[in-house]
């Protein structure tokens, strides 16, 4: 196991701390480097595709995963996998698509590890139907402060903790998930621009772009322009997709499971390659002007990737840094049903302030996890980065966040990077189960992050 000094930040950049950083390649090492943390704690840390700072412990010790990454077994006959924490959700699809095989729950990024997924509870477009990846997880191997390794299953307290726990309960050394068969490579896709944002979110609840027997595509989201006044204040551009069928490829790709070689990702750029970071009011502005008008006003039937599809942004791997030295902020937010009006208040705000937002999400979701800090609830959720150089940004989001918590919403803790310790408190109900539960399993502190310390989780 090697060890080492490192300085550490956040996808977002922001925020940088000094830590001990551990990487083990066992079960056994990891727990020798808990053993050997100092008083400051340990957490575990993955990619770092966390924007905030959820895998940074300033002054204590940080475990790199990423050498436990085996997939140990595929049970088709079950439809499981059994896999250590560090392997990546990007490498996890490639042993199991050309099998036939698909994670029910894909996030934004492929460049997450599974533990990273599961200490977050991530969610995919697809949430209303399919929920978080905790739903999937048929068990996983804890690593909690006394050193032992427990195998925590669903139903239990210390799985809701650990679930969305973002690494606090123990160190996630390993899972079992639940997998879905697809039947292609390939996923089918309909896009759709919609006038403002009354438009974008009738779009979403109407079902539009059903299969042939008219079921509607699983996977949904928006991509919304924050910098439209006016009459076209929340325009934006539907996307939707789903599996697309066996039919669709040729006789010796459907016995290989591999896409045809004349199916390309998509070459449209995630986001504005500028250099030195030089993404201002004005050239965000320009850039969200060309992606709507260049969006078709309804198109279906369009055949991608499922890289291309799911994980567009990874086509881009040094987009953290367009946002200028001083890093991004990610700001995500959900609101319930029945909120749209505080919706429109935040878009409007935005809006209004010129912030120079071009990758700004909005996505539905359905029923909750069960974990206690999970970040879906039922309604809608809306995600930009900003730069973290804008003036009086601190101020600016904290009035978002009561706009939120007023409407009963919460902001996303795993991609947070500034709330205030009373804000998520009165966000999430039950933080203090939480807190409780981690002072019985946990009373010397041996698992602390920069974002636990600045929170008081």
């Amino acid at each position: 196991m090697s060890v080492d000094t490192v300085s550490l930040t956040g996808w977002g950049r922001t925020a940088p701390s000094t830590a001990v950083r551990f990487r083990p390649r066992t079960y056994e090492e990891a727990a020798a480097a808990v053993r050997g943390r100092g008083p400051r704690g340990a957490i575990a840390r993955g990619l770092g595709r966390a924007p905030g700072d959820a895998a940074q412990n300033a002054g204590g010790s940080v475990l790199d995963m990423t050498g436990l990454d085996r997939v140990r077994a595929l049970d088709e006959s079950t439809g499981t996998v059994r896999c250590d924490a560090g392997v990546s959700l990007e490498r996890l699809l490639r042993v199991l698509l050309p099998r036939g095989w698909f994670l029910p729950v894909v996030p934004g990024t492929g460049r997450i590890t599974v533990g990273g997924a599961i200490g977050s509870d991530v969610h995919g477009r697809d949430h209303p139907a399919a929920g978080s990846l905790a739903r999937y997880v048929s068990e996983l191997d804890l690593l909690t402060a006394d050193g032992e390794v427990r195998t925590v299953s669903p139903g239990t307290a210390l799985f809701d903790a650990t679930t969305g726990g973002l690494g606090l309960t123990g160190v996630i050394l390993g899972a079992t998930l639940r997998l879905k068969r697809v039947g292609s490579p390939l996923v089918s896709v309909s896009t759709e621009r919609a006038t403002d944002l009354d438009d974008l979110l009738a779009r979403f609840t109407a079902g539009r772009g059903g299969d042939r027997h008219g079921a509607p595509m699983p996977y949904a989201s928006a991509w919304v322009d924050l910098l439209a006044r006016g009459r076209a204040t929340g325009r934006g551009v539907l996307t939707r997709g789903e599996h697309a069928p066996p039919s669709v490829l040729p006789a010796h790709a459907r016995r290989t499971m591999r896409a045809p070689r004349t199916v390309q990702p998509d070459g449209r750029p995630a986001g504005p390659v500028l250099p030195g970071g030089l993404l201002g009011r004005t050239s965000a502005a320009l850039y969200n002007e060309a992606r709507y008008r260049s969006a078709p006003r309804s198109r279906t039937g369009e055949l991608r990737t499922t890289a291309a599809f799911f994980h567009a942004l990874d086509a881009l791997p040094e987009g953290n840094r367009l946002h200028g030295r001083a890093g991004l902020v990610r700001y995500r937010f959900t609101v319930g049903y029945g909120q749209e009006e505080a919706l429109h208040r935040v878009v409007r705000r935005i809006s209004a302030r010129r912030c120079p937002a071009f990758r700004a999400g909005l996505q539905r979701f359905g029923a909750p996890s069960p974990g206690w800090l999970s970040f879906p609830v039922p309604g809608w959720t809306l995600t930009l980065d900003l730069p973290a150089a804008l003036p009086g940004l601190g101020r600016f989001l904290d009035g978002l966040d009561e706009e939120v918590a007023a409407a009963g919403g919460r902001v996303c803790l795993a991609q947070d990077s500034r709330t205030r310790p009373e804000t998520a408190a009165a966000m999430y109900p039950r933080l203090a189960e939480f807190r409780e539960l981690r002072a019985e399993l946990d009373p010397t502190g041996a698992f602390r992050s920069d974002l636990a310390r600045r929170l008081a989780l």
